[in-house]
């Protein structure tokens, strides 16, 4: 004898059904993007995550004081640390006005077999009081924050 349901079971196992497809898309889409759901990498989680060269990824930090150098022509070479690590970038096209020493910046850009990072882009900071919330934390974590109130996000 066949099974009859009734027009309410009919719904609670629609809506099963549904939730359960709609976990298990959750569960392939988190693991499909993995790492790359990381808004960008300090500079010592891309050592310690050994990020292989040419993946494209986001690295945020301050502009190490007494880095950058102009060889010639647009290109630029600077360092970014989180004061733990620090991580040597090219550029070569024109810095945002904002750019400097000692400030918080995010570069978009890969690797080089080197391990230098070559940036297509630079993001410089909004006001004197910037950084990536991330890298505030990092550092205040480690007690290298130089103010006690937290800094302002983006």
């Amino acid at each position: 004898m066949p099974v009859v349901m009734t027009r309410r079971q009919r719904r609670f196992a629609f809506l099963i059904a549904s939730l359960g497809a709609a976990a298990l898309a959750t569960v392939l889409v988190v693991f499909a993007l993995g790492d790359s759901v990381l808004y960008f990498y300090s500079p010592s989680e891309a050592k310690a995550r050994n990020v292989e060269a040419g993946k494209v990824i986001n690295l945020g930090g301050l502009v190490l004081t007494g880095s950058i150098e102009r060889p010639g022509g647009i290109e630029v070479r600077f360092k970014v640390t989180d004061n733990a690590e620090e991580v040597a970038v090219t550029y070569s096209n024109d810095l945002p006005d904002l750019f400097r020493e000692g400030q918080g910046v995010v570069v978009t850009g890969a690797f080089r077999p080197d391990g230098v990072f070559a940036a297509s882009k630079v993001l410089a900071k909004h006001d004197e009081n910037y950084m990536p919330p991330e890298v505030a934390r990092s550092l205040k974590d480690r007690g290298l924050w130089k103010n006690s109130q937290p800094p302002k996000g983006p």
